[in-house]
C-alpha cells in the first residue's frame, strides 16, 4: 500500500531573523494571498502536515492559522480543511494594518543592523524611487 505524498511546503522560514516562526508563516501567507499565489477557495495544508513539513511544533502553526483566521484570510472548517477566504485585506483598516506591520518589521530589522533613522529613511526613499522608475 502506497502512502499519499505530502504536499510541498509553500513557505520558507528563516530562523536567523529573530522573527517568530508563526509570524513568518502569517506574513508569507498574507503576501501569497495578496500576490495571487494563493487563490480564494484554495485549500491549505493541515496544521499537522505543515508543522511536519516545516519541522515546527504543531502549536506554532496552529497559532499562525488562528491569527490568519482572526484577520479573515482563512477559514477552518472542522473535518473539511482550511481554505483561503479572500485574496487581499478588504477594508482600508486591514490594508493599513498590513502596511504598518511590514513597516514595523523593516525598521526593526534595519535597526538590528545599527542603521540610523536617517539611513533607514534614505534607503526606503531610494527603493520607492526605483520602484516608480520604468525598467
Amino acid at each position: 500500500m502506497q502512502t499519499p505524498t505530502q504536499p510541498k511546503p509553500i513557505l520558507q522560514l528563516d530562523f536567523d531573523t529573530g522573527q517568530p516562526a508563526y509570524m513568518q508563516i502569517v506574513r508569507q501567507l498574507v503576501r501569497q494571498a495578496a500576490g495571487g499565489q494563493l487563490r480564494q477557495g484554495e485549500r491549505l495544508p493541515t496544521v499537522r502536515s505543515l508543522a511536519n513539513q516545516l519541522g515546527l511544533n504543531f502549536n506554532t502553526v496552529a497559532r499562525a492559522y488562528r491569527v490568519l483566521q482572526r484577520r479573515g484570510l482563512i477559514s477552518a472548517q472542522r473535518g473539511r480543511g482550511t481554505y483561503v477566504t479572500r485574496r487581499t485585506p478588504q477594508s482600508a483598516a486591514a490594508r493599513r494594518r498590513a502596511l504598518v506591520d511590514l513597516t514595523r518589521q523593516y525598521v526593526k530589522d534595519a535597526r538590528a543592523y545599527v542603521f540610523s533613522d536617517a539611513e533607514i529613511a534614505a534607503a526606503l526613499a531610494d527603493q520607492l524611487d526605483k520602484a516608480q522608475s520604468p525598467g
